[in-house]
């Protein structure tokens, strides 16, 4: 019997946080596409309630799987690795860990909070992806000196549950090329439910993916390609985790595409500057910039491959701009 509770997919964003009239302040300050359109404060506001149900409608589906502990999904953006040496997958195996929670779209305003691992199935977790062919990286500890597990692990976290519920956060390199691709990010998702269903033990997982959906926030010229978004929408309705894995990585960038930069060299760890930058080396096929967070995703997906997904909401906030999706597949155990 699978031990697998629920599978969750949500954004994570600091417009999921901030209040809905400082959207357009925000939006004033970035160099948006000129054809992006232009929610009134009003709109903002219904867009925000739309945001805070979605989150509601996830923490109702977690709170009934009543889950032990928690797979997580997530990004890294220098939070917890530099580029000393920067992992494509790891997994984080300690006890006692700690993070921050994003509060502001700047990075001035961070959360740090304790939260618990699961060092057993961490270790599992670890064994068994090397068992099947990956080489995971990871993390018995946390520098004290680093903002510890990254805010999008952390902030779903918040968003979801009390931090009660111990954590085995999933480390995938979305951002900086060369990126993980998307099937591979597809085929982590399928070797973690493997891994989970031959769990001899009682405990039960619920799984989370975190961030996007499309976005490059912050880039010139940047924009939501909502039908891209939606077509991956679709996928998952249709409980297809391959097919959102290869429309991901089919995706070419278009010339003077100016939002989705690959080729700008930093070696910075100040998070006040662009996360989007790039290590100037060549970029995984697929999206460049923040919409590589989709692949966390897809990832989840994998864990549920063959269910159809429930879309609780699709939310694109021009005043960022980004897809804001929140999804779930219904009760895993007992396929």
């Amino acid at each position: 019997m699978a031990n697998i509770v629920s599978v969750i997919a949500t954004a994570h964003g600091p417009f999921c946080y901030i209040p809905t009239e400082q959207w357009n302040v925000e939006r004033a300050k970035r160099p948006i596409r000129s054809d992006v359109p232009f929610d009134s404060d009003e709109e903002n506001e219904r867009k925000g309630q739309r945001i805070h149900a979605g989150f509601a409608a996830l923490r109702k589906q977690l709170a009934e799987a009543k889950p032990d502990v928690l797979v997580v999904f997530g990004n890294d953006q220098r939070e917890l690795f530099d580029f000393t040496n920067y992992p494509a997958l790891s997994i984080i195996t300690g006890s006692e860990l700690f993070g921050i929670t994003l509060t502001d779209p700047t990075y001035a305003s961070v959360g740090r909070t304790a939260v618990k691992g699961d060092p057993d199935l961490a270790v599992m977790l670890l064994s068994g992806l090397l068992e099947r062919g990956f080489d995971p990286a990871f993390s018995l500890d946390l520098a004290p000196a680093s903002h510890g597990v990254p805010h999008a692990i952390m902030n779903p976290l918040k968003s979801l549950t009390d931090f009660t519920i111990p954590v085995v956060p999933v480390v995938l390199n979305c951002y900086y090329t060369p990126q993980v691709s998307a099937m591979r990010s597809f085929q982590v998702g399928v070797a973690i439910r493997q891994i989970l269903e031959a769990d001899t033990t009682s405990r039960r997982v619920a799984v989370i993916g975190s961030g996007g959906l499309w976005h490059t926030s912050g880039e010139q010229n940047a924009y939501i390609d909502e039908t891209f978004d939606n077509t991956l929408l679709n996928f998952m309705k249709a409980g297809d985790a391959e097919g959102m894995a290869r429309h991901f990585d089919d995706y070419r960038v278009a010339g003077g595409d100016r939002s989705q930069r690959t080729a700008v060299k930093t070696t910075s760890n100040d998070l006040t500057q662009s996360v989007f930058e790039s290590t100037g080396l060549p970029p995984s096929r697929g999206p460049q910039g923040g919409t590589r967070e989709t692949c966390c995703w897809i990832a989840a997906a994998g864990v549920a491959n063959g269910r159809p997904a429930t879309i609780v909401d699709y939310v694109p906030v021009y005043s960022s701009p980004i897809g804001l999706g929140f999804a779930y597949w219904p009760l895993i155990q007992g396929d």
